[in-house]
């Protein structure tokens, strides 16, 4: 049975669902997605990728800075919607949006919860070497991601998957196990478990503070650290290549064996390898400023590094 769906989101996570949603025949009386930003070098207000894809479909688009206020709640109240479904929206959901649909807010989560909820699940599971996550279905509470869980996925994180490989995979699912939970909604079908009240962690939002690759730390530390913060905002060192030092991210890394003094450069043969505490890290894949990602051995081509250097 169709259901009469509000849509709430913003970035490209979000609009593989959104895409299911509509393939599958529902109505989206709505989307609400965070206002233009500017963007670009001539900084012109640009929509979100929710909002560039409802209006694809013809959905009317609201993009209110808040839903705090009165106005905001009853136009909200006004669609009469049977359900709402928010995924990585970007505003906190006041009560009066919660209560306004028949059936309440569904969340489309990105984590095993109670696991990592928050703003930033993926990067955060990955810096912690999770080898395991899960796309999840749970119905809207007031707290944080505190809501019982209606439908979940489990996906395994391989020691090399970067945080944008798994955004993409959790995105693709989620489409799916959204749109698999309206249909058991719309029968009357979909349960849901109260989330373990043991084992609660946040996913804090990321910080430019934290971007910066700590040599002094074991290599597998390093290693998801780096993949975490891939390819957005990118984790960064500090390399000796002109008359300053010039800031490098570094995209992919590997482990491999070797140590020494933490930031050395050993081995500039096939790609950088740098000493952590214990172990080494060879740098796969790096970024200049102003340049595009590139192997790390176009990268030696290209700049004097030699073994012995010290980063940072």
């Amino acid at each position: 049975m169709s259901l009469r769906v509000v849509f709430m989101g913003t970035p490209e996570f979000s609009v593989p669902t959104l895409m299911e949603i509509v393939g599958q025949g529902h109505d989206v009386v709505a989307c609400y997605s965070q206002p233009p930003r500017p963007a670009g070098r001539g900084m012109d207000l640009k929509k979100s990728p929710v909002h560039e894809a409802a209006e694809s479909f013809g959905i009317p688009v609201h993009t209110p800075k808040s839903l705090k206020n009165a106005d905001e709640q009853s136009v909200f109240a006004a669609l009469n919607a049977d359900v709402a479904v928010v995924v990585a929206y970007g505003l906190l959901l006041p009560g009066a949006i919660l209560e306004a649909p028949e059936h309440g807010c569904l969340n489309l989560h990105a984590s095993m919860l109670p696991r990592w909820r928050g703003a930033a699940p993926i990067n955060r599971a990955i810096m912690a070497g999770d080898t395991q996550t899960a796309i999840q279905v749970m119905r809207m509470e007031e707290g944080l991601d505190t809501g019982p869980v209606c439908m979940s996925e489990t996906v395994a994180i391989d020691e090399n998957m970067t945080a944008g490989e798994l955004h993409d995979r959790l995105s693709g699912l989620g489409g799916d196990l959204m749109v698999r939970a309206l249909a058991a909604l719309s029968r009357g079908a979909l349960g849901e478990q109260p989330q373990a009240g043991e084992g609660v962690t946040y996913a804090a939002k990321l910080s430019k503070q934290e971007t910066r690759i700590d040599w002094e730390k074991p290599a597998e530390d390093v290693h998801n650290h780096i993949r975490g913060l891939s390819p957005f905002p990118g984790a960064w060192c500090e390399m000796p290549l002109g008359s300053k030092p010039e800031r490098v991210k570094i995209l992919r890394s590997s482990r491999v064996d070797g140590g020494g003094v933490p930031g050395t450069v050993l081995e500039t043969n096939l790609a950088p390898v740098v000493a952590c505490k214990t172990g080494a890290i060879r740098l796969d894949q790096v970024q200049r400023a102003g340049k595009k990602p590139i192997s790390g051995s176009d990268f030696l081509r290209g700049v004097s590094l030699s073994d012995g250097t010290v980063l940072d």
